[in-house]
């Protein structure tokens, strides 16, 4: 399905924890190609739950799921309840940030479904937590501004801690709880799976964009590609996740090996010098192989047929707290890190022109179409639409359209005869001309 935001939400205001969501069945959706024109309404009175969860008619329980909403961040007082209810008196005593993010469900869209209606109320509690420290020209050695030590403010420096570390500390801190709140809500539930998930915060005039799994986004702007993401698969990480087999080796339960080979090793390998690498190597050197070297491989295959024991082609994601190898006991959780890695983009830095966007998108989309083909097609659309007020929903569903391709028989194809997408394909595209300066 199409997504797109053809602006920042509206303002929104209030609090209250959001319920998790049970889905109470699972199953693929049939998604349109109908643009999600995401303005949540006026009279929805919420903070960060003024929430629009866009499926783009798609089922309610399809495995790619998208929020997105305004997040009003409190400032709150030292000592006062965090459960007492408040208005807004007045608008500086909030900051205001702008929230997207795309969730790419596997086994089941249980994981999906729970983080889509949860991720941007931990991401609002933990920006709350920070926000004295974020509204300074520098963060403080403690949260209520008070120095114990006459150097305080020199450690502070000496560390170059910014204003943005918090955010990114705080982006950080949200992902792992909501992962902690996904494994609680599938135990009670009784339900299994997983999913990838790329955010985008908008707030004090800085983009920071945190992806934990295989989903992209990128900044078309006029004359360059931003990448704002990197992904994170088996291979990308693969000395981590064998540094973590050599810490504790009892993670494999000895039936995989945490050596890398270019092939599955067979018999007639033993007692042969074969090419290797382990978690201290980026380069390959040679190892004698032993008997024990015949065990499957941690991480296994290449490109998009690359493996986690096995199991998973991801690497970094929410959820999967209940996920073993087939036939084992051999848990994949402890290998899985729930940790994004979050950019940031200064607008302050940039001359930002009409038709720059941010694109993000789950990797149905990118495994047919790379950053470059992505920006050609949204430089070339936009130009050529500049009058039309849902050029951002229409492109959005151009980029689905190409990489679903065209139904042949019973395959769908691209127009180079290539194979398309089989995957679900998600796609926000938000524009970045008009923005509000004072978020």
């Amino acid at each position: 399905a199409a997504w797109a935001l053809p602006g920042a939400p509206r303002p929104c205001c209030g609090e209250g924890k959001p319920r998790t969501g049970r889905p109470q069945k699972r199953g693929r959706g049939q998604g349109r190609l109908v643009p999600g024109c995401v303005h949540p309404h006026p009279a929805h009175c919420v903070g960060a739950e003024g929430r629009r969860v866009i499926n783009a008619e798609k089922s309610e329980f399809n495995e790619d799921q998208a929020t997105c909403c305004q997040i009003s961040i409190r400032r709150r007082e030292l000592g006062l309840e965090e459960d007492k209810e408040w208005l807004i008196l007045c608008s500086t005593q909030f900051l205001t940030g702008y929230y997207w993010a795309l969730f790419d469900g596997h086994g089941g869209p249980s994981a999906a479904v729970i983080a889509s209606n949860y991720l941007h109320y931990c991401i609002k509690q933990k920006l709350e937590e920070v926000a004295g420290a974020i509204t300074e020209a520098r963060p403080p050695m403690h949260v209520s501004g008070r120095c114990v030590c006459d150097s305080d403010p020199q450690f502070v420096e000496e560390k170059h801690i910014r204003v943005e570390d918090m955010v990114v500390g705080a982006l950080e801190n949200a992902f792992q709880e909501c992962d902690e709140v996904i494994g609680q809500e599938m135990e009670a539930t009784g339900q299994t799976g997983g999913c990838t998930a790329l955010a985008a915060l908008y707030l004090q005039g800085k983009l920071y964009v945190a992806n934990a799994g295989d989903s992209r986004a990128i900044l078309v702007l006029k004359d360059t590609i931003v990448p704002m993401s990197c992904e994170f698969t088996p291979e990308t990480e693969r000395q981590r996740l064998q540094h973590l087999a050599f810490l504790f080796p009892k993670l494999l339960d000895g039936e995989f090996t945490r050596f890398e080979f270019p092939r599955r090793l067979k018999g007639d390998d033993v007692g042969q010098k074969v090419l290797y690498r382990d978690y201290f190597m980026e380069g390959w050197g040679y190892k004698l192989v032993e008997k024990a070297d015949l065990k499957y491989p941690l991480v296994h295959g290449h490109g998009k047929q690359a493996r986690l024991l096995g199991t998973l082609a991801v690497s970094r994601g929410l959820g999967d707290h209940q996920l073993k190898v087939i036939d084992t006991n051999i848990e994949v959780k402890p290998f899985l890190s729930c940790i994004p890695k979050v950019n940031v983009f200064d607008f302050a830095l940039h001359d930002i022109k009409e038709n720059d966007v941010l694109i993000m998108a789950t990797d149905g989309l990118w495994d047919i179409l790379c950053n470059k083909e992505v920006a050609h097609m949204a430089r070339s659309f936009l130009a050529e639409n500049r009058t039309d007020p849902h050029r951002f929903s229409e492109l959005a569903k151009c980029l689905v359209r190409r990489a679903r391709g065209k139904k042949i028989g019973h395959q769908w194809m691209l127009d180079d005869s290539r194979e398309a997408s089989y995957d679900d394909i998600s796609v926000f595209v938000v524009p970045l001309h008009n923005r509000d300066e004072d978020c």
